[in-house]
């Protein structure tokens, strides 16, 4: 063997070592974010039902699940910050958010979650949009001022993520989701405009009627 690699062997199984640790790291953490997109998404499922003990509950279990993906996670920045482990933080950042935001309860920030800025503003938005569900169920029930008050979330919501103009690389794709959010934020002002033409077309024959009964 040449006298410049005589040291290869030595190089390799180090290297090898690394990589099956890595990939045994990655394995179980692509399995633990799928579990924690499940359970993000059900705790958010469950306050669209007013569940919120369970919906706490799940949250709990995400937050929990949450620290031990990145404990594992420590020894290897590039999977910390790798799209799957970015993604279910998003979805932690999402449900953590939306249920602050329908109790009108103060939002986490970042460093609550441990989630990146481009996880915690992507989730941010994805949260002002699953607005549109609670503010069209509240339109159902005749509770527009609530629609209104969460259409006013989601409006300022827009209004903060809409300043953040840089690439895509720096934010996660944060423009594409703000372009999303506009959209779910027009027709949800477009719901809430008729429903309130309606409540006041209703209240206006209501009148109508009881000043043709005095007669």
């Amino acid at each position: 063997m040449s006298v410049m690699i005589e040291n290869l062997d030595s190089v390799a199984d180090r290297i090898r070592e690394d990589f099956e640790n890595r990939n045994s790291v990655r394995d179980d953490a692509l399995h633990r974010t799928r579990e924690l997109i499940r359970l993000s998404g059900n705790a958010i499922r469950a306050s669209h039902r007013d569940e919120w003990n369970e919906a706490r509950d799940l949250l709990k279990q995400a937050d929990s699940l949450a620290r031990r993906i990145l404990k594992a996670l420590e020894p290897y920045p590039d999977l910390r910050h790798a799209g799957y482990t970015r993604d279910a933080l998003k979805e932690l950042v999402e449900a953590h958010v939306t249920l602050a935001l329908v109790k009108g309860n103060p939002i986490p920030e970042p460093e609550d979650l441990d989630a990146t800025y481009p996880s915690y503003l992507n989730g941010l938005c994805e949260a002002a949009s699953e607005l549109r569900r609670r503010a069209l169920d509240e339109m159902r029930q005749g509770n527009l001022q609530e629609a209104e008050r969460l259409l006013g979330i989601m409006d300022d919501v827009y209004d903060i993520v809409n300043g953040f103009d840089f690439p895509n690389a720096i934010t996660g794709g944060l423009r594409h989701r703000v372009d999303q959010l506009r959209g779910v934020l027009e027709r949800t002002r477009g719901d809430l405009t008729s429903s309130l033409r309606q409540e006041r077309l209703i209240r206006a024959l209501h009148d109508f009627e009881e000043r043709v009964g005095r007669l």
